[in-house]
């Protein structure tokens, strides 16, 4: 199985920091985009140890997409370059999983013992 290396690791920390960046300096924040920026930060958080750091990135841009279409939030060229990047680092995951998720689901980033962030 092929694992991200460093080099890319490390280029992946670097976009999902510059995406926070992006959507925390935007005036009109919906829930919708706030949990946007929730998942990123815990991704961000966890992909340096993540086990399969190909499977969290393809269930992040899954994640995004998913709630991007159900809040309508629209993405500037500079935030959709950052999020196709992510999305090619990603692809190495394959299709396994998927099928098997919530795309919408943000607790799907968390663990049993931390406290999951609400906007409503």
């Amino acid at each position: 199985m092929y694992f991200l290396k460093d080099t890319k690791k490390k280029e992946a920390i670097r976009e999902i920091s510059l995406l926070v960046n992006y959507l925390e300096s935007r005036d009109d924040k919906s829930s919708g985009l706030l949990d946007i920026i929730d998942v990123l930060k815990q991704v961000y958080k966890n992909l340096e140890d993540a086990k399969n750091p190909e499977a969290l990135l393809n269930k992040l841009i899954n994640y995004i997409r998913s709630v991007a279409m159900q809040y309508k939030i629209h993405f500037p060229s500079k935030e959709e370059k950052l999020i196709i990047d992510l999305e090619v680092l990603g692809q190495r995951a394959g299709l396994n999983g998927r099928y098997m998720a919530d795309f919408s689901d943000k607790s799907q980033f968390y663990s049993l013992l931390e406290n999951i962030p609400r906007h409503n």
